[in-house]
């Protein structure tokens, strides 16, 4: 970098700081903050200017107020330099990327992915030359660009990326907790300020020097504005003038009067062109750049340029705002009728896009119009799916304001609400329903959802949500028309209520709710739609109901864009009924990020809790408990007790598995003295299932078939019991180590029976399992163990495998000899430890030890064997394809054969042929 620039007065220190950040090797990140007008963007500009002479691509973005909630904003100006190489990535990183440039209709793609995207541009374009991305005004930028940038600027290491952002320190910003360094602008020293003021403006009369240098307190802008405006037309009378009378403003306000005065001088063709362009967003400064060519173009403005108002971007050629104050200050002397007509030519100029044609048209909008309404309500569906319910809940309300007759606004207000709800903003969806002036004495539809969800949430309440959204639906049954506003919207509340009947049902878990649901439902008839179907036969009863949800799911699923967060969330929970989950885990991964942060919360809340549970089930209990203990913060935070105290059913649960069964017996205590008086049976099932998961691992079998038959009785599944099924291995496991056989066997057999084979692939497995450790006859045993051990589904499930290998290994002991029996114990014990479930590894290592195996330690190839090549080399061993395996492990079938490629010398074979054999004779510690 260049020595420091000798024109910037007082600016050493930043300068100094600034230069060491550049040359500084590999990637960095660094905030630049500081008040109004210190002279970010000078420094920004400075930095620009040395960078690209020393041979950086530089590549600027600037936030807008105008644009700071529309979703991606920011980042579509920050990307779209780079869409050349953007053209060179793979279709799905290029899927991904979609999304910023509006070219998908699906859900966002989480912060994590599009942040994994967006690195992985920068590191090829940087590839080729370093590159310096500069964000000015940053506190405007959109919440969705924020939150990527911050997960970039804090993983820029090894490649020569440098991300620069500008920020004003009174407003509030996305990147205050972003955890970026930071650098802050101060304000110049006095002498600096003589300096400055000298350097500029020379011989000014000392009184109006020392106001100036009093009122400016060494901000460089004010110092280099005021005084042309403290003068007030100069000496021209040949006697001084009184300066105007600045005490007691604030600074940015003492700026927007100088501006003002400008301002006022120009014409009026002139000051309507600025007020587009400043209601756009056009940019200030040379961060504006050529990125967004959608954004208005300023034209036949010269005259605010002579005035220094605006500027000539250098790379762009266009007129862009000499400083923010100045954009905000044309619109605050604008008055409403002109903010109005140009909003509306920026309605006319946006016409393609939605989002913004909709919000220009709405302020256009002087009286109810319902052309504007519905584009506004348009506009609020695709920030929902945007993953940006909290704008949609804005754009809702505005369009009912917008609503010409009582019924539209009703239901606009109504659907505002229910986002509100889900997005956790129980406040503000009270307050839209009372202010709903069409509501009459009683309580509407609307109204039941908002309460009947707040106490449902808040305190579990399913006794009188229940009853109150039963009437409701009963009220809208008897009225069977069609209400006045249209098809839409009975069959939309009428949908919200059913979907909390079906939530609330699931939850009490019980056939005193689930018996009278499906009898009111059927009366519905088609007024049920297809999927509150599925969550019907899913969430209630697998066994009985279940045997075609997984192709329901799987169809319902085949559409993401026509699908809201609650859909997807609503589907997962029906997919992990029916343990399909890890095949829609990458999409849910990509949209929770967006909907706990700035969408719906709610449902985010939802998706976490079954991406927990997926990662329960394939064997990544490391990343479960981390999603757990975010689970229980989010939930405590926002005072969600019924979601708080589910998190800690699954994190109890995830304990017991683990053997810490002091930490699971504490939380099971926890959850059991909520949920119990409230009438829980979800939740209450999940504490019977950790109580028994806590004595298995103990070895305590007759605790834990007490624990397991309190769940359901053995050879039946209890009703509206959703752990019945679930927790078929441990009721015959525990059944056949207390010397019940007849009931483990009964157990085994009614599973069989009631068709669980065909329900999903988690209960063909254990049914497997269950019925080879009951059977009586050896050879039927081992032709149900080993239909157990190679179902395809079986090599993602790792804990339940491991366990029917540990069962048949000792079933091996006794029918065939210790040495066959070594390779599935081996096995058993290495997942187990692999999962970190040391107490049943202990008990698959004595069993080993019976079998005369000798326990050495690993050799040095063996050992280097990681976490991630081991578990692909298992599922590689089941006969998964490098396919099959991609779509478990969420990794590209390139990657995974990268993996086996390193693990076939490392257990010294040569073909995949060789891998169960090799990894049976992995030696044990």
């Amino acid at each position: 970098m260049e020595p420091l620039n000798a024109a910037m007065v007082g600016r050493d220190r930043e300068q100094a700081e600034l230069s060491g950040f550049m040359t500084a090797p590999g990637g960095r990140a660094l905030v630049l903050g500081g008040e109004t007008g210190v002279g970010k963007s000078t420094l920004l500009d400075h930095v620009a200017g040395l960078a690209a002479a020393d041979g950086h691509r530089v590549v600027r973005a600037a936030g807008a107020e105008a644009e700071s909630e529309l979703p991606y904003a920011g980042l579509h100006q920050l990307l779209h330099p780079l869409l050349p190489e953007i053209a060179r990535l793979d279709d799905a990183q290029r899927a991904l990327l979609d999304v910023v440039f509006g070219r998908s209709s699906g859900p966002p793609p989480s912060v994590l992915t599009l942040g994994i995207a967006v690195l992985d541009l920068l590191a090829r374009t940087a590839s080729r030359q370093p590159l310096l991305l500069v964000l000015d005004d940053g506190q405007w930028l959109d919440a969705s660009t924020t939150e990527v940038c911050g997960f970039v600027g804090r993983r820029l290491t090894g490649d020569p990326v440098k991300l620069l952002v500008g920020l004003r320190d009174d407003t509030p910003s996305g990147f205050d907790t972003a955890a970026l360094p930071r650098l802050t602008v101060a304000t110049l020293s006095e002498r600096a300020s003589e300096r400055l003021l000298d350097r500029h403006h020379p011989g000014l009369d000392p009184r109006l020097r020392r106001l100036v240098l009093d009122q400016a307190r060494g901000n460089p802008l004010a110092l280099l504005e005021l005084p042309p405006h403290v003068r007030r037309g100069g000496r021209a009378a040949d006697r001084p003038e009184e300066p105007l009378d600045f005490t007691g403003v604030p600074l940015p306000r003492r700026l927007q009067e100088v501006y003002g005065t400008r301002i006022g001088t120009l014409g009026r063709a002139v000051r309507a062109e600025l007020l587009r362009g400043a209601l756009d967003g056009v940019g200030a400064g040379t961060a504006a750049g050529p990125a967004d060519r959608a954004r208005y173009r300023m034209a036949d403005v010269g005259e605010a340029a002579a005035r220094g108002l605006l500027e000539t971007d250098p790379l762009s050629g266009d007129f862009v705002f000499r400083h923010p104050l100045v954009r905000s200050t044309v619109v605050q002397l604008a008055t409403a009728d002109e903010r109005r007509a140009a909003h509306a030519v920026l309605a006319r100029a946006h016409r393609a896009d939605v989002e913004r044609h909709a919000v220009h048209l709405a302020a256009a909008a002087a009286e109810p119009d319902e052309r504007v309404a519905a584009a506004l309500e348009a506009a609020a569906d695709s920030a929902t799916r945007r993953g940006s319910a909290v704008t949609a809940v804005a754009w809702l309300t505005r369009a009912a304001e917008l609503s010409t007759d009582h019924p539209q606004r009703s239901r606009r207000l109504g659907d505002a609400a229910f986002i509100a709800g889900h997005a956790g903003l129980a406040d503000r969806a009270r307050q839209l329903l009372r202010s709903d002036p069409a509501a009459g004495p009683g309580e509407s539809p609307a109204a039941v959802l908002a309460s009947a969800y707040t106490a449902f949430y808040e305190d579990g309440d399913v006794r009188s949500s229940g009853c109150r959204v039963v009437t409701a639906i009963e009220e809208l049954r008897a009225a069977g028309a069609p209400g006045p506003g249209g098809v839409r919207e009975p069959g939309e509340v009428l949908t919200r209520l059913v979907n909390l009947l079906l939530a609330i049902s699931q939850y009490a878990g019980d056939a005193a709710y689930w018996e009278p649901a499906h009898e009111l439902l059927d009366s519905l008839g088609d007024l049920v739609p297809p999927a509150s179907r599925i969550y019907q036969d899913a969430w209630s009863d697998v066994v009985r109901r279940g045997a075609d949800v997984r192709a329901r799911v799987h169809d319902a699923f085949a559409d993401p864009s026509a699908l809201e967060p609650w859909d997807v969330s609503r589907l997962a929970v029906s997919a992990y009924h029916v343990d399909t989950l890890s095949q829609y885990r990458p999409y849910l991964q990509r949209t929770v990020d967006r909907e706990v942060a700035t969408g719906a919360r709610m449902s985010g809340v939802v998706m976490l809790h079954v991406i927990m549970l997926d990662q329960l089930a394939v064997g990544e209990w490391d990343e479960a408990e981390r999603t757990g203990r975010r689970l229980l913060e989010l939930t405590t935070e926002h005072r969600h007790a019924l979601f708080a105290h589910h998190t800690r059913a699954y994190l109890g649960l995830l304990a017991a598995l683990r053997g810490r069964t002091e930490q699971a017996r504490e939380l099971r205590a926890a959850v059991d003295g909520w949920a119990r008086p409230r009438g829980l049976g979800f939740l209450t099932q999940i504490a019977d299932a950790i109580g028994t998961a806590a004595a298995l691992a103990e070895g305590d079998y007759e605790a834990a078939y007490l624990h397991a038959i309190g769940i359901t009785a053995p050879g039946s599944f209890t009703p509206y019991a959703h752990q019945a099924p679930r927790t078929l291995l441990d009721l015959v496991e525990a059944a056949l180590h207390t010397g019940r056989a007849e009931q483990a066997r009964r157990h085994a057999l009614a599973a069989e029976e009631a068709g669980l084979p065909d329900v999903s692939p988690r209960l063909a497995v254990i049914t497997y399992g269950a019925l080879a450790m009951t059977a009586t006859d050896p050879d039927e045993a081992d032709a149900l163990y080993h239909r157990a051990e190679t179902h395809p589904a079986a090599a993602a499930l790792p804990f339940e495998l491991a366990r029917i290998r540990l069962a048949h290994g000792v079933h091996l002991r006794h029918t065939r000899g210790r040495r066959e029996a070594r390779p599935a114990l081996n096995l058993a014990v290495a997942t187990f430890e692999r999962l970190g479930a040391p107490t049943w590894a202990e008990r698959a290592r004595a069993e080993l030890r019976a079998t005369g195996a000798p326990l050495r330690a690993p050799s040095a190839n063996l050992a280097t064997l990681t976490w991630q090549e081991r578990r692909i080399a298992e599922l590689a061993a089941g006969g998964l394809t490098n396919k099959e395996i991609g779509a478990q492990t969420h990794l590209s079938p390139r990657t995974v054969s990268s993996h086996l490629y390193r693990v076939f010398p490392k257990l010294g074979i040569t073909s995949r042929a060789a891998l169960r054999d090799a990894l049976g004779r992995l030696p044990v510690e």
